[in-house]
């Protein structure tokens, strides 16, 4: 044990009523809900860049906070393991997610970046042997080196999709020996800043044949998890290819991988594409690509990804009712792509974002499963769609009616049609009841 973490007693559930602010007071790991454990539905996931690599730099000033890991050695890197493995035990956080630079430093070659990452990904084996903390995803960065300023599958350059590439290969198949149940193809610079220096169609050639060959390896080593996009608009890039969830269904179904790959949906992302985290989570859904979450909020008076932790349990209980009628999340999870502010500099803040980010996600959950068991609300969906349930309406949307066969019973039944009320305030102050 370091001594980082010094004086910090392991978070445990206290109930609603506790004064502790180091416990849980709503997150019961054990408590059923809907018939499945709280943390079988939330499956949180402590982020490695966030929480271990950020150094509390913003756009106008460098790093504020002090971490004795801070470095750019191995032995950096190896201090860094230890006392994330002490905040994932602290914590009891049954999972956690990592890009191959957040856990090693890079080297002058790709072989000694490989080696550098495998070495970490060693200690990290020998410490989830003693740890209940398993590993929900890893990832690549592809968007950080100089190397990537054009992007990486979209680059322009062949030796850089190569370089990308052999760099995926190896997170890949390090969390794939790790047990991880997703890899996240996270396209960070798969865009383009001009249009007058850029050919759309080849670029998007180029990431299409990129993930397939993932796909191929991912199949060929056994990975039995799930291959993840993660939708995100703007930043860094002006254009992202992966902008939201109907963006990247766009660009799988083109592509025929649809079968073969998810989304991983952030809250921040969905609102810089102009959506709800709600929408994104319902559209991927419909289109069968709900694969994983992560869990933060935007500053809505900035106009940038301030990568918060949750604190509104309405926004995030209605997230959590799209995602309980879709069946859960399956492999997927609760990854808390959130950081503590710059001036959180203590090493208790670390843990304070975690826990009440935590609680958040377990009322929000509780909020929607008690929606679902009350039934008020799907009853009132299912009536404004009763009709499409009837004889004739499902010929029309089954192909057995044509255009003029519609038309004419239409004209027959002399049918005139009456708007009803859409009842949005009725429904907002009924799911109100609940959050």
């Amino acid at each position: 044990m370091t001594d980082f973490f010094k004086g910090i007693k392991p978070v445990k559930f206290a109930g609603p009523k506790s004064k502790n602010l180091l416990a849980y007071r709503y997150y019961n790991k054990d408590e059923i809900v809907l018939g499945k454990r709280m943390e079988d539905h939330i499956r949180p996931a402590i982020a490695y860049w966030h929480t271990f690599a950020w150094e509390g730099g913003d756009p106008f000033g460098g790093r504020t906070f002090d971490r004795p890991w801070f470095g750019p050695t191995l032995d950096h890197a190896k201090l860094k393991a230890d006392i994330a493995f002490e905040l994932f035990d602290l914590l009891d956080a049954p999972f956690f997610c990592f890009h191959d630079r957040d856990i090693a430093p890079e080297g002058e070659t790709l072989a000694e970046s490989n080696k550098n990452v495998r070495a970490i990904a060693e200690i990290f084996r020998r410490k989830m042997e003693k740890s209940r903390t398993r590993l929900l995803w890893g990832t690549a960065n592809l968007f950080s080196n100089r190397r990537y300023m054009a992007g990486a599958a979209t680059n322009p350059d062949p030796d850089v999709f190569a370089y990308a590439a052999a760099q995926v290969k190896n997170v890949l198949e390090i969390t794939h020996e790790l047990g991880g149940e997703n890899y996240v193809l996270w396209g960070g610079r798969e865009g383009y800043e001009t249009l007058l220096n850029t050919r759309i169609g080849p670029e998007m050639e180029q990431m299409a044949r990129f993930i397939s060959l993932v796909i191929d390896h991912a199949k060929k080593i056994g990975f039995q998890g799930q291959i993840l996009i993660e939708p995100k608009p703007q930043e860094p890039s002006k254009h992202q290819y992966d902008f939201d969830v109907a963006t990247v269904y766009g660009f799988l179904k083109k592509y025929g991988l649809e079968k073969e790959v998810k989304c991983n949906i952030e809250v921040g992302h969905a609102f810089l594409a102009g959506h709800s985290f709600e929408h994104e989570l319902a559209l991927a859904a419909s289109l069968g690509l709900l694969g994983s979450v992560d869990a933060n909020r935007n500053d809505l008076q900035s106009g940038w990804d301030t990568d918060q932790f949750p604190n509104s349990v309405p926004e995030t209980a209605l997230a959590f009712h799209q995602i309980l009628k879709a069946g859960g999340l399956g492999k997927g999870g609760f990854n808390f792509d959130a950081k503590v502010r710059r001036q959180s500099i203590d090493p208790a803040d670390l843990l304070h974002g975690h826990v009440g980010g935590l609680d958040v996600l377990a009322r929000s959950l509780k909020a929607a499963a008690a929606i679902i068991e009350d039934g008020t609300y799907d009853r009132i969906i299912d009536e404004r769609y009763a009709g499409w349930q009837e004889k004739e309406a499902q010929a029309m949307l089954s192909g057995k009616r044509s255009l003029e066969q519609i038309a004419k019973r239409v004209e027959k039944e002399n049918l005139n049609p009456q708007p009803c009320s859409g009842q949005q305030e009725y429904l907002e102050n009924l799911i109100n009841r609940f959050v």
